[in-house]
C-alpha cells in the first residue's frame, strides 16, 4: 500500500477534479503490476495496473490488488473498475479508504464481495485520505478545498511598515510553496498583493505537466497590462465588478486571460459568489496566497480548510503589516482554534500545517 500511495503522489494536483489514485498487484509475493491515474478522462489506476501485469504475460487469477481509493462501480468517462477486477479473477482487494462520492461510497466494495472477492479496507487510511483531502472536501461540501498560505515573521508580520517583504522566509520555504502550487487547481491573490509584488504565481523550480490557473481579485482592474500575472505562462481569470466598463476589459483581451463579472456588496465581492463560480468550473483546490485583506476575509467567514504558515525567526515590530487583520475577537475563548497536523523545519524557518477543525473531521473521520 505504501508503494501504491507513492504512485498516487506522483500525480497529486494533476488529476483534478478526479482524485489521485495508485494501484499495485501482487502474486506469489511479487509485484506484477503497477499503475496510477494520470488525469481526468484517462484509465483509472486499477486498469493501468491490470494492463501492466497483462503486458508482462502474468495471469491475474488469485492475485491481490492494493488500491489507495475504493474502486469505482459506475460508468463515467471510463468503465467501472470493479468490472475489470471481477473479469480478471483477482482474488483479494485491499483498499486504503472508501470513496466519498455518493456514486461509489461503499457500493464498489459490496459489488466485489458479492462476487466472492475478499475485500480488506482501512490500510494506511489516514495517509490515503490526506493525499486526497481536496477531493474529500470537494465531494462532501460541494465546493473547492480552500488552502490559505502565509509567510510571516515571528511577530506575525508579512512586511515592514514600508511594505518591504522580500524575503521574509528562506529559499527552502519559498521552494516548498511551489510544491503547494503544483498540488493546487488555482492560485488566488488580491489586487494589492499583485500591485506590491508583481508575482508570476506559476510553478517554478519543479517539473510539472500543468500550471495552476491564476485567480486575481481586482474589482476595478487596477493591475497594469504589462504585469507578470498576465503573461502567457499560465491562464489567468480575473474577477471584476459587473459595473466595470467593457472597453477597459477589451484592452486586456487575450486567449489566456478571462474575466468573470460579479456584483458587489458594500464595495466588495462576496467570497461565496467567487467560490460558487469556481466550483461550477470544477476547481477542486484553491491556494490563497494573499494578501492580508483576502486571507482575513476567508478566516473571518470561516471559509477555509487548511492553513500553511511559514514562520521566519525575524522580528519587525508593531508598525509592520500583520498577516491577519481585524477579526473583532473580544475573548480568548472565542479565538479561532486550529488542528495542528504537521511541523517541519526549512533551514531556519518553521512550517506549520494547520486545519480548520470542521474540515479536519470531514477529511480524517472514518
Amino acid at each position: 500500500m505504501k508503494l501504491a500511495l507513492e504512485l498516487a503522489k506522483k500525480r497529486k494536483g494533476l488529476t483534478h477534479p478526479n482524485p489521485t489514485v495508485g494501484a499495485v498487484i501482487v502474486k506469489d509475493g511479487k509485484v506484477i503490476g503497477k499503475g496510477y491515474h494520470k488525469k481526468a478522462g484517462m484509465p483509472h489506476a486499477e486498469v493501468k495496473a491490470i494492463n501492466d501485469a497483462l503486458s508482462k504475460g502474468f495471469s491475474l487469477e488469485n492475485s491481490t490488488i492494493y488500491i489507495t481509493l475504493e474502486p469505482c462501480c459506475h460508468y463515467g468517462k471510463t468503465p467501472p473498475c470493479t468490472d475489470a477486477i471481477i473479469r480478471h479473477k483477482i482474488k483479494n482487494v485491499v483498499v486504503a479508504t472508501l470513496d466519498p462520492n455518493p456514486l461509489v461510497a461503499g457500493k464498489g466494495i459490496e459489488i466485489l464481495k458479492s462476487k466472492g472477492i475478499n475485500v480488506y479496507t482501512g490500510v494506511l487510511e489516514k495517509e490515503a485520505r490526506k493525499l486526497n483531502e481536496d477531493f474529500f472536501i470537494f465531494i462532501k461540501k460541494k465546493r473547492p478545498f480552500i488552502h490559505l498560505k502565509l509567510a510571516q515573521t515571528l511577530d506575525g508580520k508579512i512586511a515592514t511598515f514600508t511594505r518591504n517583504s522580500k524575503w521574509i522566509t528562506g529559499e527552502k520555504s519559498r521552494k516548498y510553496v511551489h510544491l503547494l502550487r503544483k498540488h493546487s487547481s488555482v492560485v488566488m491573490v488580491g489586487v494589492n498583493t499583485v500591485l506590491k509584488d508583481n508575482p508570476f504565481l506559476t510553478v517554478r523550480y519543479l517539473k510539472t505537466k500543468k500550471q495552476p490557473i491564476r485567480i486575481l481579485i481586482d474589482k476595478d482592474l487596477k493591475t497594469p497590462k504589462n504585469f507578470n500575472i498576465f503573461n502567457s505562462d499560465a491562464r489567468t481569470v480575473i474577477f471584476v465588478s459587473q459595473e466595470l466598463n467593457k472597453e477597459k476589459l477589451n484592452e486586456y483581451k487575450s486567449s489566456h486571460i478571462e474575466f468573470v463579472r460579479l456584483s458587489l456588496l458594500n464595495g466588495k465581492f462576496k467570497l461565496s459568489d467567487i467560490i460558487e463560480e469556481l466550483y461550477k468550473r470544477n476547481v477542486m483546490h484553491i491556494l490563497v496566497e494573499g494578501g492580508s485583506n483576502l486571507i482575513t476575509q476567508f478566516i473571518r467567514e470561516n471559509l477555509f480548510d487548511k492553513l500553511s504558515i511559514f514562520i521566519a525567526p525575524k522580528i519587525v515590530g508593531e508598525e509592520g503589516i500583520s498577516s491577519v487583520g481585524k477579526l473583532n475577537i473580544s475573548y480568548i475563548s472565542d479565538a479561532i482554534k486550529l488542528k495542528r497536523e504537521k511541523v517541519r523545519i526549512f533551514d531556519e524557518d518553521i512550517y506549520l500545517e494547520l486545519y480548520n477543525p470542521h474540515s479536519f473531521d470531514e477529511i480524517f473521520k472514518t
